[in-house]
């Protein structure tokens, strides 16, 4: 597998090996030691899945304090643009979004440490997207911003999207302060 950094430190794209041949493929999604050496720790402790249809943007979300959540983001099909925020006090890139389009065509995956919300914007007629959390769910724990924050004015490829009653109304980020994770230089 290649590991590719993105602009945030810790938001990492991941480009699996994929064996084809005249069968279709065969590839490893997910290896623990490989992606331990890869600055992914884990351990993972729930899978997710969503199908959602071409429009629909989920998030902005993130669990904070002892629930916090990395993710390991994969798309089964279909395509999505995928976004993380560092929202994380004192962070050097607090506020910052890093998005990029995942495939299923590509298999690439995307790594989200905890600390950073993450959200997605469907861009095919269909997508079904996994993810690995190193959290279980916890509702009290969850908090969600603004998809169309004009602080983060993250560039979405979708101007009138489809969203959830609870996604409508999240607050800007500048709304959490109080609520937010803390940096640490130590935390991976």
């Amino acid at each position: 597998m290649r590991i590719v950094p993105t602009e945030l430190p810790g938001v990492i794209l991941i480009e699996p090996v994929v064996h084809r041949d005249a069968r279709g493929f065969f590839l490893e999604s997910y290896h623990l030691e490989r992606y331990r050496a890869a600055g992914i720790a884990g351990p993972f402790v729930q899978d997710n899945r969503s199908h959602s249809v071409r429009g629909t943007i989920r998030g902005l979300h993130l669990q904070v304090g002892q629930h916090a959540q990395g993710k390991l983001v994969r798309i089964v099909q279909g395509e999505i643009f995928d976004v993380a925020v560092d929202v994380r006090r004192g962070s050097p890139t607090f506020g910052r979004w890093v998005g990029m389009a995942l495939g299923a065509d590509s298999f690439c995956q995307c790594y989200i440490p905890p600390g950073f919300a993450h959200g997605f914007a469907v861009l095919s007629d269909t997508a079904e997207v996994e993810y690995k959390c190193t959290a279980p769910y916890d509702p009290a724990s969850e908090i969600g911003i603004a998809w169309n924050d004009p602080a983060l004015a993250i560039a979405w490829p979708i101007d009138t999207p489809i969203l959830s009653a609870r996604d409508e109304h999240h607050p800007p980020l500048t709304a959490l302060s109080d609520r937010l994770p803390v940096y640490s230089s130590t935390a991976r």
